[in-house]
């Protein structure tokens, strides 16, 4: 009989699975990517220091929370009176008249003699009041005087719109209400929390694209089909290696933060969400990885196909971010639980169009 173009039928197989051989085999080469030890040590670092690291950079942002910081600001100008009443909203901030221009800015920069860290200087001019600010020049602490300054001016706008509200011809909306949330809170867990669960996702989609890229660029995925072991097999113990380092990391975070004092609540439907978007970052690696064998170009697609993917769903009320959230801190509701579901059906779904996609390829030709 003339050869029909199938591969021969394979034997048997005994021993173990071969995919459980191809995903030891891909943990072992990962000991010896420097650039994935060194993403896993940054973010043992994050999670193992989290609580001085929430800490710093929430005083980056809101220095008001950190107790006992505060900023010295030289206060001047005919509106001063109405700007330094302001500043007494501002926490941090201890505000200080000073006659003249002149006086504030050589307090400002005999700073070691007068501790003045800053100069606000407002001045009224046709009926309006315009505020000008002087803080120091690039080094760590313009960033914290900044942010009280303009703590300072919000409140300032506020209470002159609450002034002048009574004279103006069309009234102006009402401002929303000023939050009274822990800064710490919110920043923990929307952004530490996130960050440690979905970044360990991005590196085992890359992973998984390196790794059949390389393969395919060394000529070895020829070779791996010896075993014997099917394509399938191996996209499969790759998929294996790839999406389970990333649950397997997020639990180890997770821990980390509870030993740091950070309380996390349904670890289980956490990680569940962490691994369905782990199997979907990473079918999509290894299906681009396939589609498009050379090295740079695949790691390009990968990377818009996820920025875009994952920036859109993060815009959802209940996207993935938001549902690591909720969940963490014990409020998720319906929608949020739904999120995680329809999650792992799309990674379901989506781990059987890269293994139809892999059934119809011939190995020879990639």
């Amino acid at each position: 009989m003339g050869d029909s173009g199938k591969p021969p039928r394979q034997p048997p197989r005994e021993g173990p699975d071969p995919r459980w051989t191809i995903a030891r085999r891909e943990f072992g080469s990962l000991r010896k990517e420097k650039t994935i030890l060194l993403a896993l040590a940054l973010q043992l670092f994050i999670a193992a220091f989290s609580s001085f690291l929430v800490v710093g950079l929430v005083s980056l942002y809101d220095p008001g929370q950190v107790e006992g910081y505060e900023v010295d600001v030289a206060v001047t100008g005919d509106a001063a009176g109405d700007l330094i009443r302001a500043s007494r909203e501002v926490r941090g901030v201890d505000a200080q008249f000073y006659r003249s221009e002149e006086t504030a800015l050589r307090a400002f920069h005999e700073y070691d003699a007068t501790g003045i860290d800053a100069v606000l200087v407002a001045e009224t001019r046709d009926e309006r009041v315009f505020v000008r600010a002087v803080a120091p020049d690039s080094n760590v602490q313009t960033t914290v005087v900044v942010v009280q300054l303009r703590d300072v001016v919000r409140s300032f706008e506020r209470a002159e719109r609450a002034d002048r509200a009574a004279y103006l011809d069309d009234q102006p909306l009402e401002l929303p209400p000023e939050a009274s949330s822990s800064p710490y809170f919110a920043f923990t867990y929307t952004v530490l929390l996130p960050l440690l669960l979905f970044l360990p996702v991005f590196i085992s989609g890359s992973v998984a694209v390196d790794s059949l890229t390389e393969e395919i660029d060394r000529g070895t995925l020829e070779l791996l089909r010896v075993a014997p072991l099917s394509l399938t097999d191996v996209v499969d113990g790759k998929l294996l290696a790839a999406a389970g380092l990333a649950p397997v990391q997020a639990a180890l975070w997770i821990g980390l933060l509870e030993l740091n004092g950070t309380s996390v609540s349904n670890v289980p439907a956490l990680l569940a969400l962490v691994a369905a978007m782990a199997l979907l970052i990473c079918g999509v690696g290894a299906a681009l990885a396939l589609l498009a064998p050379e090295r740079r170009a695949a790691q390009f697609l990968y990377s818009v196909g996820v920025l875009l993917v994952f920036g859109g769903t993060a815009l959802l009320p209940n996207g993935p971010v938001t549902a690591a959230a909720r969940l963490a801190i014990d409020s998720a509701g319906c929608a949020d639980y739904a999120a995680v579901v329809a999650l792992v059906v799309t990674a379901v779904v989506a781990y059987g169009g890269v293994r139809r996609l892999v059934n119809g390829l011939d190995a020879d030709d990639l």
